[in-house]
C-alpha cells in the first residue's frame, strides 16, 4: 500500500486506466467469439474460418499481454476449433 496520499491517488488512477483498457480488450473477444459461433451456427464455413483466425489472433495477443491466463487462452481456442472441425464434412 502506498505511504502518501498522493502515491495512492497515483496508483488508483492506474489501476482504473488498466482495468477500462482490460475489459475493453475481453469485451472484443467475447464479440469475436459471438461471430464465430454465429457463423458455425448458419453453416458458413468461410466465415467461420475466418472468424476463427480473428478471434485467436485475440485471444492470443490478451493472453501475451497478460489479460486472461495463457491456459484459459489455449483452452477457449481449442474448444471453438473443436467446433469448426463439427463443422467440416468428414474426409
Amino acid at each position: 500500500m502506498a505511504n502518501k496520499k498522493d502515491s495512492a491517488a497515483k496508483r488508483h488512477r492506474q489501476s482504473e486506466e488498466r482495468r477500462i483498457r482490460n475489459k475493453s480488450v475481453k469485451t472484443s473477444i467475447k464479440t469475436a467469439v459471438r461471430k464465430f459461433i454465429t457463423f458455425i451456427q448458419k453453416k458458413e464455413q468461410d466465415n467461420a474460418e475466418q472468424a476463427l483466425r480473428e478471434m485467436a489472433k485475440k485471444i492470443d495477443t490478451a493472453a501475451r499481454k497478460g489479460i486472461i491466463k495463457k491456459n484459459a487462452a489455449a483452452r477457449k481456442k481449442s474448444r471453438m476449433q473443436k467446433r469448426f472441425n463439427l463443422l467440416k464434412p468428414a474426409q
